[in-house]
């Protein structure tokens, strides 16, 4: 009997940067540094490819949106997240749940996380519920403790359908 539920981890950091909006879950947060980037730069949605990717054994968002590629300069997030969706539905999974943790120690997360999951929710055509976002510091340890960037795991559970 093939095995139904399947399990994804992604991981995602980038450096902030001067001159460019910060988005997170794709949602602009009021930071007055962006994230350096080929793309917006979202960790929180970029996190999320790799775990859906990876519990589709699907590949990796580096191989289905290459950071090179002019077609993916500035892209939304989102908009990445949505693609990769249907081309997981297309091999028969459906999310269950996802969970993701952002690390920083600015800006905080909690005034965004509605936001946030709503808009997570509807690139990859869930409910909010099936969504959970969290945010943490690192005790000031590490490059997002010394305020340099952000990081974010994310975990996917996917259900293969019959």
């Amino acid at each position: 009997m093939p095995i139904a539920l399947r399990v994804g981890v992604g991981v995602d950091a980038h450096r902030f940067i001067a001159g460019r909006p910060l988005t997170l879950g794709g949602v602009q947060v009021d930071y007055p540094l962006g994230l350096e980037a080929h793309s917006d730069g979202d960790v929180l949605c970029h996190a999320i490819l790799d775990a859906i990717l990876g519990a589709a054994n699907a590949g990796d968002k580096g191989a289905l949106f290459p950071p090179g590629d002019p077609r993916f300069k500035d892209a939304r997030s989102t908009e990445l997240l949505h693609e990769a969706m249907r081309l997981v539905s297309r091999r028969g999974f459906e999310i269950v749940n996802v969970d993701v943790s952002i690390m920083c120690e600015e800006p905080r997360i909690g005034d965004y996380r509605e936001e946030m999951c709503d808009a997570v929710a509807t690139a990859l055509g869930i409910e909010n519920e099936q969504v959970s976002i969290k945010g943490t510091t690192l005790e000031r340890m590490g490059f997002t403790g010394r305020k340099e960037g952000i990081a974010a795991v994310a975990t996917v559970l996917l259900n293969k359908q019959e």
